[in-house]
């Protein structure tokens, strides 16, 4: 058996330790032989490939990053650098070319969906959710969230001291894009006074009323918002456009406009912090290591039992598999009644709508 692996769309603590788990369980389960298609889909698209082993991966586990590159720009059904031409075909070439068995894609939504279209032209395919928004539908849980959130509530901790020294208010901006996981969990871990996600439309005036108490009180407030959080009646704001990604909006911003509002009615001074993509960078947490091994071993085990047009998930605390097809193109949110969105209310903190 020979079985190619690609990491798609952004990179994200943990891919390394799917990389090494695909492989060596590949190695050896099934004495397969193992491709890693450099740079995602535009390895593909460009020829690009080289032998996986065990030496090549023993080491990688705790690595950041992803040894074989990524790209977020390379869907070969609308290929950016030829006007958007469909060069499919040619993908489908070079995969036979290579006497690909099977391929393991690693990434997001838009990979996901990209995976969707290719496994219907004939390549077997099994995906392995990747993102640190945790947004991708039928898994619980996504390698690469758990780095971000500790991330981002280590942020919040480290901004609390300096913002109960001057008693400022403080704005902290995560990623997430359309779901608001990321802000959510991060600002329960690190005391936010203040969450702001994109499913809870916010009051300015709610907002403000939160840091006006605190100003007579502790003095200082920390607002974690989700880069995709907009006012009641408000859109999102959008950073910019970028031709050719599936996903062409690039969020970003929310914080540099809710400050300009803040100061117009606060005595305090009024911060803002965008973390940015240092929320995807570094090594992975031991729990995301160990995640990103299970969903890895779990794949390779489907790649044996020829079960393909599958992503591996986390159901609960067990592996399980859904069709591509379920996660193509879908986006999992914040549920309103959620527990976290629950427990925030239950703690006092503002979602900005009450």
């Amino acid at each position: 058996m020979h079985v190619g692996v690609l990491t798609g769309g952004g990179d994200c603590p943990g891919l390394n330790a799917v990389i090494r788990a695909v492989t060596l369980s590949l190695i050896h389960e099934a004495g397969a032989r193992v491709t890693g298609i450099e740079q995602g889909f535009l390895g593909l698209v460009e020829r690009r490939a080289r032998p996986l082993d065990v030496p090549a991966v023993m080491d990688i586990v705790n690595l950041g990053g992803t040894i074989l590159g990524t790209h977020n720009r390379a869907n070969p059904f609308a290929y950016f650098d030829a006007g958007g031409a469909d060069v499919s075909a040619a993908v489908m070439d070079y995969v036979r070319e290579l006497g690909l068995d099977a391929l393991v894609v690693i990434g997001g939504d838009g990979t996901m969906t990209i995976a969707h279209k290719l496994g219907a032209l004939g390549l077997p395919i099994v995906g392995v959710p990747k993102t640190i928004d945790n947004d991708l539908m039928a898994s619980d849980r996504s390698f690469g969230f758990d780095s971000a959130v500790a991330v981002v509530a280590e942020a919040i901790m480290r901004l609390e001291t300096t913002a109960q020294s001057h008693r400022r208010v403080m704005l902290v901006e995560t990623m997430g894009r359309y779901a608001g996981w990321i802000a959510l969990e991060a600002g329960l871990a690190g005391g936010a006074d203040v969450i702001l996600i994109p499913e809870v439309p916010y009051d300015v005036a709610t907002v403000v009323a939160r840091c006006r108490a605190h100003q007579r009180s502790a003095g200082s407030t920390l607002i974690c918002v989700a880069e995709g959080a907009a006012p009641v009646g408000g859109q999102m704001t959008v950073e910019r456009r970028i031709a050719g990604s599936p996903d062409p909006l690039r969020l970003g911003g929310v914080v540099q406009t809710l400050r300009a509002e803040l100061e117009q009615h606060l005595d305090s001074e009024v911060r803002a912090t965008v973390l940015g993509h240092v929320q995807r960078g570094g090594p992975p947490t031991a729990f995301d290591r160990v995640l990103a091994t299970r969903l890895g071993c779990h794949a390779a085990e489907l790649v044996r039992a020829r079960q393909f047009g599958v992503m591996v998930a986390l159901q609960g605390d067990a592996m399980a598999s859904v069709p591509l097809a379920a996660v193509a193109g879908a986006c999992r949110t914040v549920p309103p009644d959620h527990e976290l969105i629950r427990a925030a209310r239950a703690l006092g903190v503002v979602l900005g709508d009450q």
